[in-house]
């Protein structure tokens, strides 16, 4: 299961509009973020799902937004796991919403 891109995403930006473009790559398709975006709000700006439950597949979009719930994991490409409410998006990142993805 990859996260869910949709037209409608959960969060919609209201402000800073005019910050640098910042491209990433999540479940293998480019997309675009803000500078000093998180990793959570990169992908909840393009999509209605995080990533999928570990135990149950059940769709997740973070809880706590503040580090402490561990709800928000995101591996990448190269095997690193970010904790998306608490990482800032970077160029180029490789970002999956599943450990067992492929691209």
């Amino acid at each position: 299961m990859t996260a869910a891109l949709t037209s409608n995403p959960l969060f919609q930006r209201l402000s800073e509009t005019q910050r640098e473009r910042v491209t990433f790559t999540l479940d293998g398709q480019p997309l675009e973020a803000l500078a000093g975006d998180t990793v959570m709000t990169a992908l909840l700006t393009h999509g209605m799902v995080l990533r999928h439950s570990d135990f149950s597949g059940a769709a997740r979009a973070g809880f706590c937004l503040m580090g402490a719930c561990q709800d928000c994991w995101v591996g990448s490409e190269s095997g690193e796991r970010y904790q998306a409410c608490c990482t800032f998006i970077q160029p180029g990142m490789r970002l999956l919403t599943q450990r067992d993805a492929t691209t």
